[in-house]
């Protein structure tokens, strides 16, 4: 299903954080384009990340999903991003591209979709770590709906592949989910 911000999100957004504006989805200007819904069985948007999908559980990434879109895409690309990190740029903790267009879910279970580096410089999912006592952090989990098959090889980093998205978005989703480490 695809979707479009209505008026009273735009009107009610507040000014981005640095984070926020770094993140993929602005770099890739893909807030202009269409939407479709990107969820998990195990939490909604703007709800607490299951405990799995930290380091306080086993670390392991939530599972998405979505609906047929039309047209299909040649392919997908997910890139999971911290913004409320204390840096300059969000913390990449989840890249993954070379997904099938006709696949309408992943999880941990990768079959054979690439792996990016995360922003620790490893392979694959890095689980919510935000510091203690620094409030809440927002895991943005995006899926870009591409007119192409990314050929990288697995293992790029977030600089190898953002520009390899570049002009290829389609239609993109977006989950958010929080998390807190007292």
């Amino acid at each position: 299903m695809i979707y479009d911000v209505t008026r009273a999100e735009r009107q009610t957004a507040r000014s981005p954080t640095l984070g926020e504006l770094a993140l993929a989805s602005r770099r890739l200007d893909a807030l202009s384009l269409p939407r479709f819904e990107l969820v998990s069985p195990e939490f909604r948007h703007g709800e607490l990340l299951p405990t799995r999908a930290t380091v306080d559980g086993d670390g392991t990434p939530p599972p998405l999903s979505w609906g047929p879109l039309d047209p299909e895409p040649v392919s997908y690309a997910l890139i999971c991003e911290d913004p409320d990190a204390p840096r300059t740029t969000p913390f990449v903790h989840w890249i993954v591209y070379g997904i099938p267009g006709n696949t309408l879910c992943i999880d941990a279970n990768l079959n054979d979709f690439h792996e990016g580096l995360n922003s620790r410089g490893e392979v694959g999912f890095a689980p919510a770590a935000p510091p203690r006592g620094d409030g809440p952090h927002r895991y943005v989990f995006q899926l870009f709906a591409l007119d192409t098959a990314l050929t990288l090889p697995a293992g790029r980093d977030y600089d190898s592949v953002l520009p390899a998205l570049q002009g290829h978005v389609m239609v993109w989703g977006q989950l958010i989910g929080v998390y807190q480490r007292i």
